[in-house]
């Protein structure tokens, strides 16, 4: 791809042809801030926060959007355009409520980081919110109608990456909102409930239910595994408190899954501390379920195989593997039946 001279803040620089301005100043290692942005996503537009000054132009340009020009010259820290960044804030704040105490997006907020870079204080055309938070009784995702920005990335990553089509943008003006066909529930609707739009919000209009209340980002420790749900191996972090995983995200660039995960990996945590979840082995004696240590459970098993193969024959026993299991696992279990059993007896769910 041919490069380009460009000029930044007063310094020339060579950038490719297809890149936006955003593009370009970030690969130079100049901040411009955004909301609507998303790396995930296609360019969008929407803020209006990331304007930039060109020569030529007599109006601010959204750098998200504007691809460069050979010998363009971009100014991003001029007063007119650090003035219209901070009225941008201002009118959004016009329409958010100023909560950050109690919201479980504080620490974790774009529009707080930006008001607070930018020395915003509170809004000039503040009204106080009315619409609250929607009731919706599906058990996963809570929308708080108040705290939306409409910058439209949970539309977006429904429509492009998700390809699910279950939100859109409802009404016009003042009144706009973001919800499914007629404003029904998510559970009438398209959605999979998988908490992509949750990812996607860089305020708190959109949280995991399960979250609420129980931590904010700050506090919770972020542990890095792979989910075991299925065999695709999805990067993801449990957010710890206390001990207890308060939610499950994903960051975006991790392999494979680029921070998306389904229904399963984002909130199909509660099994962890289900009071029903089983902690020790059972062995069954006298009709009933008892605890044992493992190494009595061990033995039980292993006494029971080696019955089998000594009345039967190796060959009437099979292994089965899971595709919830690691590669590694998966190994072990086909060298258990083929060196310790003596069988080649072996398959795995995930076969077909």
């Amino acid at each position: 791809m041919a490069k380009l001279t460009i000029n930044i803040n007063g310094k020339n620089c060579r950038a490719e042809e297809d890149m936006t301005i955003l593009w370009a100043a970030n690969t130079l290692g100049i901040s411009i801030p955004t909301l609507c942005h998303e790396i995930r996503l296609k360019p969008f537009g929407a803020c209006r926060v990331c304007v930039v000054e060109v020569q030529g132009e007599s109006t601010l340009m959204p750098s998200c959007v504007t691809k460069i020009k050979d010998g363009m010259v971009i100014r991003t820290d001029t007063e007119r355009v650090l003035n219209a960044r901070k009225a941008v804030i201002e009118l959004l704040l016009s329409n958010h409520p100023v909560d950050c105490m109690t919201c479980d997006a504080c620490g974790d907020c774009r529009l707080q980081d930006l008001a607070h870079e930018y020395g915003v204080r509170e809004s000039r055309f503040f009204t106080k919110p009315e619409k609250g938070v929607k009731d919706d009784r599906n058990c996963m995702i809570k929308f708080d109608h108040d705290k939306c920005i409409l910058c439209g990335r949970c539309v977006r990553i429904c429509n492009e990456v998700q390809q699910d089509k279950a939100i859109d943008f409802i009404g016009r003006g003042y009144e706009m909102s973001i919800g499914p066909a007629f404003n029904d529930s998510l559970l009438d609707s398209s959605c999979v409930l998988c908490g992509q739009c949750v990812s996607a919000c860089p305020v708190g209009a959109l949280t995991e239910k399960q979250a609420v209340g129980k931590g904010r980002d700050w506090e919770l420790k972020k542990v890095q595994t792979v989910c075991s749900y299925c065999g695709v191996g999805c990067n993801l972090f449990l957010n710890v408190k206390d001990n207890k995983v308060v939610k499950t995200t994903s960051q975006v660039g991790t392999i494979p899954n680029d921070g998306n995960l389904c229904i399963k990996g984002r909130f199909g945590n509660d099994m962890i501390h289900h009071k029903d979840r089983l902690t020790e082995p059972l062995i069954k004696k006298n009709g009933k379920f008892e605890e044992v240590t493992w190494d009595e459970a061990y033995s039980f098993v292993a006494d029971k195989l080696k019955k089998i193969k000594d009345e039967n024959g190796p060959d009437s026993i099979t292994c089965v593997g899971s595709s919830r299991c690691t590669n590694e696992e998966n190994y072990l279990i086909q060298k258990f039946a083929r060196a310790v059993i003596g069988t080649n007896n072996v398959d795995e769910c995930a076969r077909t």
